[in-house]
């Protein structure tokens, strides 16, 4: 039987420690934590924080799902609209490159110190003048460091796939994960990215079987070919019961985690609907 966690993302008009706090108001079990702006940016996530987090976690006895560390926006003062991913694993500059790998060890540290048992990460896309070909290169090279760091912390890397992006598809997730062939690497299984690539989502779950590190949900408006728009489950068309069925089959026993970073305004009501429209499949 799986465990229901909330991302911490949905929380951005609130710092971290009060995010975790709001969170066990609505009765998860586990909390995901960004790993971005506005909370654990790591280049200024410092020792008060952790302590604060370390506090949060203690008072409320959440476990800790995931360190998200898909996005890097406070690398950018200004940041340009498309900017999520960068600078990612993929990037031919050099210097961003390894600016990021070090970024994801330094997720995964914060993974150690909570008990968590993974962080994600995506591929970001292939920028102009960097062949696909070449961006599996760098793509490589990277994710062999970064998990040469995360394995002796008994950490694993969930890479989430997402349209668009260099790796956006359970085929292709799969294919990284048997090339690197490392039991650390897995997929963080973004349920809504499958659905909007035009996967069927339990035949995703029942592909990954053994390599899942954790699950992204929300609700997707459409179905197969739908928008990629995170909904509060019950407000779209993806079928819940035939997901925690194959995540049954496969023997999945770890964290679902809701991620509703798209309901800002009104987070506390995203965590308590969604809560109540699943709590019949945990």
């Amino acid at each position: 039987m799986v465990d229901l966690a909330f991302s911490t993302n949905a929380y951005t008009e609130y710092d971290l420690s009060e995010a975790v706090r709001r969170i066990a108001d609505h009765g998860y079990a586990g909390v995901e934590l960004l790993g971005d702006e506005p909370h654990a940016y790591f280049p200024g996530f410092g020792d008060a924080d952790r302590e604060a987090l370390l506090e949060a976690l203690s008072e409320t006895g959440l476990a800790v799902s995931n360190v998200n560390a898909n996005t890097a926006m406070g690398y950018y003062d200004d940041a340009p609209p498309s900017a999520f991913f960068e600078p990612s694993v993929i990037r031919a500059d050099d210097e961003a490159r390894e600016w990021r790998i070090d970024y994801t060890k330094r997720a995964i540290d914060l993974a150690e110190t909570v008990d968590a048992p993974a962080v994600c990460l995506a591929t970001g896309r292939p920028l102009p003048g960097t062949l696909p070909e070449n961006a599996h290169d760098y793509l490589r090279e990277s994710l062999h460091e970064i998990l040469d760091y995360a394995e002796p912390r008994d950490i694993d890397v969930g890479i989430e796939f997402e349209p668009e992006l260099l790796v956006e598809n359970t085929e292709e997730v799969l294919a990284l994960i048997d090339d690197i062939g490392r039991e650390s690497l897995g997929v963080n299984l973004d349920v809504g990215h499958a659905a909007v690539y035009g996967e069927d989502v339990a035949e995703s779950i029942r592909r990954s079987a053994g390599s899942i590190t954790g699950v992204h949900l929300e609700d997707i408006v459409g179905g197969r070919r739908g928008k990629h728009y995170h909904r509060i489950p019950g407000e779209g068309d993806l079928d819940f019961r035939a997901i925690f069925d194959a995540l049954e089959d496969v023997g999945y026993d770890g964290f679902v985690t809701l991620e509703l970073y798209t309901y800002p305004d009104e987070p506390d009501r995203a965590a308590r609907e969604a809560a109540a429209a699943l709590e019949s499949y945990v």
